[in-house]
């Protein structure tokens, strides 16, 4: 494949992410997110891999600045403390890392976000689990369908596709939108 046909086909799934996942569907996620952050209410977010890549990226645009001058905002990535992860898993299970920190840091109130391209992972599932008892907002990013996250989600964004790198170029678009949205609203 050539790097156009490669780019081309990513351009159709964001197409077809735009056309799968509802306006009101994001809308949902941007409102609940920066409800709980003007709220002082924590976001959580967390995922494996590349996903605990995306969940370390989405914490520091909020924790820092995505595009304007503001507060920081309460934003926490669960898999960025390697002597907690390494810690837990050792000691108990690595399926527990993130509903162990959930269970630290969560709130009534606040946001769990969790990116898995499968919906499947299970530490990731865990985590939402125990994010619903303590009354916190569950929003997932997954890939088709949603896995098991689809339903532990309020909200769920989605991707049409089974395929790890085409999931994760979307989510990349779709949280990038989702903290400039969220950084206008906690602004005002």
């Amino acid at each position: 494949m050539s790097f156009r046909t490669y780019c081309l086909d990513s351009a159709r799934l964001l197409e077809e992410t735009a056309n799968h996942v509802s306006d009101a569907t994001v809308e949902a996620a941007i409102e609940a997110t920066a409800g709980a952050l003007r709220a002082n209410r924590a976001l959580l977010v967390c995922g494996n891999g590349g996903s605990a890549s995306d969940a370390m990226h989405i914490t520091g645009e909020l924790v820092g600045r995505f595009l304007k001058e503001r507060r920081a905002l309460k934003a926490i990535c669960l898999s960025s403390n390697p002597a907690v992860l390494t810690a837990w898993a050792n000691d108990y299970s690595y399926d527990t890392v993130f509903s162990r920190q959930v269970e630290a840091f969560g709130e009534p109130g606040g946001v769990l976000l969790g990116l898995s391209t499968s919906g499947n992972s299970v530490n990731v599932v865990k985590a939402f689990e125990e994010a619903k008892k303590i009354g916190m907002t569950t929003i997932a990013m997954t890939g088709r369908g949603g896995g098991k996250l689809a339903a532990l989600s309020d909200i769920l964004l989605d991707v049409p596709s089974h395929s790890t790198p085409a999931i994760q170029q979307a989510h990349i678009c779709l949280y990038h939108y989702l903290c400039e949205m969220v950084e206008a609203r906690c602004l005002a």
